[in-house]
């Protein structure tokens, strides 16, 4: 085994790290307290090819690997995990829900304009009443000739209220449930879909989190994605890949956080010596950065799985929960060894510890993480 990065790929992880540093970096707190997606900021990342990072090129995308997609996600979450969230949830969730199963001209009208990053994308899954339930949603999708009319409401949608194209799904066969499910692209300005309420969030306060409103909102055939009634199964499809940039997200977090407590504990001084000499100190670090490696490597080996082709449901659960659960331990222990400074807004720590909490939550809680890792296990003993 070869754990070694490529040339081109340490080229990649150097390109973003220094565009984050410089393009990113300065407007963290900006963003933060304005409570607003920098849209500005697309354009720029567009360049870079981070709005389409795994799409084939002749959609517009970078074409890139899994691999060199975690490479991307970590390192935007290393300067701000809210920025990251926001291009993992329009790569992961929405752009390739519509690369995996739409028709040629569905890639064409909508992954081209989402890939080179004209449109952002939403993905309109979760519900008030269906969060880790996601089966049980109540958002409905009624013939109407040869078209649908939608009704119904969505929560907690990565670019509600902001993205030029969402993809949703909803129920079109009661009778069946989970296997009832379809999904569909609506484009923003059709007068059924409304955003909703603007949420008020503890952190990720830069990535636009609204609610998304169906209200007889009438499409075309041709606005399902994928076949009739396959919706929840394709939604599992695309969950097991978005769950390897979430955990991406969080080793880029995780990483961010250690970066900050080192360099504190070597610049701050108490009695009379800087407290990265306290073994206290030393200990909280190595235990971070030991940590912080495995998760990498779980997280790395998901993608390389990914992109040989490999069923990597374990694998990316695993990698998601393991690596969001030690990136809160490292937010807990930037704002530790910051000691008062640590609570403050004059020092990046307080973020860190306000944005990590989601990425226990997010695409599936760290407890549906443990449900999917047990199904496996025991299918495999059974």
């Amino acid at each position: 085994m070869d754990f070694r990065f490529t040339e081109q790929q340490e080229l990649l992880r150097r390109a973003v790290r220094e565009f984050a540093e410089t393009e990113i970096r300065p407007f963290v707190r900006e963003w933060d307290e304005a409570q607003a997606f920098p849209r500005s900021l697309v354009a720029k990342m567009a360049e870079l090819g981070l709005m389409g990072i795994q799409f084939p090129e002749e959609y517009g995308g970078a074409a890139m690997s899994a691999i060199e997609y975690c490479i991307c996600i970590e390192e935007l979450a290393r300067i701000d995990p809210a920025v990251s969230l926001s291009v993992a949830a329009h790569n992961g969730l929405c752009s390739s829900h519509i690369a995996m199963f739409g028709t040629e001209a569905q890639k064409v009208k909508y992954l081209v304009p989402l890939a080179t990053g004209q449109w952002l994308g939403a993905w309109a899954l979760t519900e008030p009443t269906a969060g880790s339930d996601a089966a049980r949603l109540r958002t409905t999708a009624t013939r109407d000739g040869s078209g649908w009319v939608l009704n119904g409401s969505k929560a907690f949608i990565t670019h509600g209220g902001i993205g030029e194209v969402c993809v949703a799904m909803a129920i079109t066969n009661k009778d069946k449930g989970p296997k009832g499910i379809s999904a569909f692209i609506i484009e923003r300005g059709n007068p059924g879909m409304i955003a909703g309420r603007h949420e008020d969030k503890l952190g990720m306060r830069a990535s636009d989190t609204s609610e998304v409103l169906f209200r007889d909102c009438r499409l075309e055939a041709d606005a399902m994605v994928g076949e009739l009634d396959q919706g929840f199964i394709n939604t599992l499809q695309v969950l097991d890949a978005g769950r390897i940039g979430i955990a991406a997200l969080a080793v880029g977090h995780a990483q961010g956080a250690y970066e900050v407590a080192r360099r504190y504990a070597l610049e701050r001084t108490q009695f009379g010596q800087p407290i990265a000499s306290f073994q206290a100190i030393q200990w909280k670090l190595v235990d971070l950065a030991t940590r912080i490696e495995a998760a990498r490597l779980l997280t790395y080996r998901s993608a390389y799985m990914k992109d040989q082709g490999l069923r990597m449901s374990r694998e990316s659960a695993m990698a998601k929960l393991y690596a969001s659960e030690i990136a809160v331990r490292a937010s807990e222990e930037c704002v530790q060894i910051h000691g008062g400074y640590g609570f403050v807004k004059d020092y990046p720590a307080e973020k860190f510890l306000r944005d990590v909490k989601l990425e226990t939550i997010g695409e599936g809680t760290s407890e549906i993480q443990r449900l999917v890792i047990a199904r496996q296990l025991l299918a495999a003993t059974a």
